[in-house]
């Protein structure tokens, strides 16, 4: 899949929620601005099977992010903050959520 809009992405990322459409998905962002909670910039890149964000030294793992993303969607796509995801850098793992609207705040 090519970069469009994120009306499209967020679309068809909808069509089929697994873990390979979400990394995918994420792939196309490498190096776009996403914001935590307390509003500290950051981007991440994708190595493999690994997720690298610049403010942080270890990676995240694919996964991981299939925890995260399995724990988002028991939770019916209502999550209240990153610490509801319940894994290893969930604090940037929320905002991708939310900007890819996998997960909406209460």
């Amino acid at each position: 899949m090519q970069l469009k809009d994120k009306g499209d992405v967020v679309a068809w990322l909808k069509e089929d929620l697994t873990i390979d459409r979400l990394w995918e998905v994420m792939e196309l962002y490498e190096d776009f601005p996403f914001y935590t909670m307390r509003n500290l910039e950051f981007t991440y890149i994708i190595k493999g099977n690994e997720m690298f964000v610049d403010r942080k030294e270890k990676s995240i793992t694919k996964a991981t992010v299939g925890m995260a993303l399995g724990k988002a969607l028991e939770l019916g796509g209502i999550v209240s903050g990153p610490k509801k995801l319940g894994t290893f850098g969930a604090s940037y793992l929320y905002p991708i959520f939310l900007y890819y609207e996998i997960i909406k705040k209460e």
